[in-house]
């Protein structure tokens, strides 16, 4: 015979638990001549086997059908659900942490946010320290916290060779040139890289033009080609954020930008870009866009990870409709333009991986060749040719 301070301690409950067991009649204590109730070892064996069938998340009234009848296999392997359905989550929450103290990629995590959340996301990285330049690479190249800084060091080992950051070529930023409806006087180029569009908006043109990057290293191959073409009167470069343009307003009959709008988002760069033309002046951009309704599932992936607001022709049409501006042209870029681009890389990422034979960014880039290599034609890049209509 137990009292019940003793079988509390013997099976780790509380006296008022082991009260609403017997409140329950899964235990059943008998009152001594001295007033103390008194438990038998049945009563222990019964809590212990209790506690067991809690333990596959079987409340208390279901313990208890069970220990009465035959087990009841609907309310069993609905616990089964739903256990299952809790353990998913607490391996997303372990895999979470896992990768935001550095135990594991947060790789899926950051993807994630980037799609559902991609302000939030951007200013949440703010917050833990890191500054725009930084915070924009991880939500576009690393998508890893803890594993940024060597991702980028691969990065720009591959990239510090080649001309083309992206795919480009002189037609295609001729053709779009030659659909301005006048010659522009003033041109804000906006994530003008290493300056290959740069370069031949000013052969095409007799216009001062700003071009602007956040990565130095560009503008400073930018800065020699304008002096190899002696182009530094009217050609200047500046550091600074497409984010932050503290241009004055009305200033430019022409804003030009080449596979970087996505960087800050269509819709945004559309309406924060927009005060800094003049009365009718132009937007021209290029956009990665869907050529199909029905692209392959792994392209469709790839693309949904990497650029989670890539749109179709139609849908960018009408944001730029939307935002104010009246579309004149448009039109896709040649397959010229992405060779420019990926040949080259893909000579550069083969010579480099025997010395890095476990890059993260090495694997990534070459994936991202064989999409392209497989499923071009499914998207592409759009020229937009926009007019402010104010």
């Amino acid at each position: 015979m137990y009292r019940i301070s003793e079988l509390a301690a013997l099976t780790g409950l509380s006296r008022t638990a082991l009260l609403y067991y017997e409140k329950l009649g899964l235990i059943t204590g008998q009152r001594l001549e001295n007033g103390y109730r008194a438990y038998r070892d049945r009563d222990v064996q019964h809590i212990r086997l209790v506690q067991q069938l809690q333990k596959g998340g079987l409340t208390l009234l279901e313990c208890k059908a069970c220990l009465d009848s035959q087990l009841d296999y609907a309310v069993l392997q609905s616990r089964y659900t739903a256990l299952q359905h809790e353990i998913a989550q607490k391996q997303q929450a372990l895999t979470l942490l896992a990768g935001l103290l550095g135990k594991s990629t947060s790789k899926g995590w950051h993807e994630t946010l980037a799609e559902i959340a991609p302000d939030a996301y951007f200013d949440w990285l703010r917050l833990q320290g890191y500054d725009e330049k930084q915070a924009l690479r991880i939500k576009w190249l690393s998508k890893d916290m803890n594993e940024h800084e060597q991702y980028m060091q691969d990065f720009f080992r591959v990239f510090s060779t080649l001309e083309s950051w992206g795919p480009g070529s002189v037609e295609d930023t001729t053709k779009a040139y030659q659909l301005l409806p006048s010659s522009p006087v003033h041109i804000l180029e906006i994530g003008c890289g290493n300056g290959n569009a740069t370069m031949t908006l000013a052969a095409l043109s007799d216009a001062d033009i700003i071009a602007i990057d956040n990565e130095q290293s560009a503008l400073n191959r930018l800065e020699a080609k304008i002096q190899a073409h002696q182009r530094s009167d009217r050609v200047s470069t500046a550091c600074v954020s497409m984010t932050e343009l503290r241009f004055a307003k009305n200033r430019f009959d022409l804003i030009w930008s080449e596979g970087a709008i996505y960087v800050m988002g269509v819709e945004s760069a559309l309406a924060k870009w927009q005060p800094l033309l003049k009365p009718q002046g132009m937007l021209v951009f290029s956009d990665l866009v869907w050529l199909t309704d029905q692209p392959n599932d792994l392209a469709s992936e790839f693309w949904r990870r990497e650029y989670p607001d890539m749109q179709n022709i139609n849908t960018r049409l009408r944001q730029i409709q939307q935002a104010g501006y009246q579309v004149t042209g448009c039109f896709t870029v040649s397959e010229n333009a992405w060779k420019n681009y990926y040949a080259p890389l893909q000579q550069r990422v083969s010579a480099l991986k025997a010395s890095m034979p476990d890059s993260q960014a090495l694997s990534d880039i070459q994936y991202e060749i064989n999409i392209y290599q497989q499923y071009l034609g499914e998207f592409g890049y759009q020229f937009f040719i926009a007019q402010k209509s104010e």
